[in-house]
C-alpha cells in the first residue's frame, strides 16, 4: 500500500518529519528530556524511511536537494518563529538563494520518474 503513495507526497512527509525531528532535537536538551528525544528518533526514522521510498522513483540528486533546501528553510523559520532566533538580511538572502538554486537544479535535470 505504501508503494502506491505519490513520491512527491512521500518527499513532503519526509521533509515535515525531518523538521519536526530537528526542532525536537533543540527541545531535547542534549537528549536529557525523554519525550522530545523520542520525537527526534521517531521523526528522523520516519523521515529517512520516506526519503528512501521516494528514491525508488525520483532522481536522487533532485530529491536530496529539495529535501535539504526545504528542510533547511523550514527549520530556519521554526527557529525564527518558535525559538525567537534572529535572522538578518543576509540569512534571508541565503535562504532565497538556496531555494532558487534547487529550482534551477530541478528544472535543469528534469524531475521525472525513472
Amino acid at each position: 500500500m505504501i508503494s502506491t503513495i505519490n513520491p512527491w507526497m512521500l518527499l513532503a512527509f519526509a521533509i515535515v518529519m525531518e523538521v519536526v525531528a530537528t526542532s525536537s532535537l533543540k527541545l531535547s536538551n542534549g537528549f536529557t528530556r525523554l519525550w522530545p528525544s523520542m520525537v527526534v528518533v521517531l521523526g528522523y526514522g520516519l523521515s529517512f524511511y520516506a526519503l528512501a521510498l521516494t528514491m525508488r522513483t525520483l532522481p536522487m540528486g533532485v530529491i536530496y536537494a529539495i529535501w535539504s533546501a526545504v528542510g533547511l528553510s523550514l527549520v530556519t523559520l521554526v527557529g525564527w518563529v518558535v525559538f525567537k532566533q534572529s535572522l538578518n538580511a543576509g540569512a534571508w538572502l541565503g535562504i532565497a538563494f538556496i531555494i532558487v538554486g534547487v529550482i534551477i537544479l530541478s528544472l535543469s535535470t528534469g524531475s521525472t520518474s525513472h
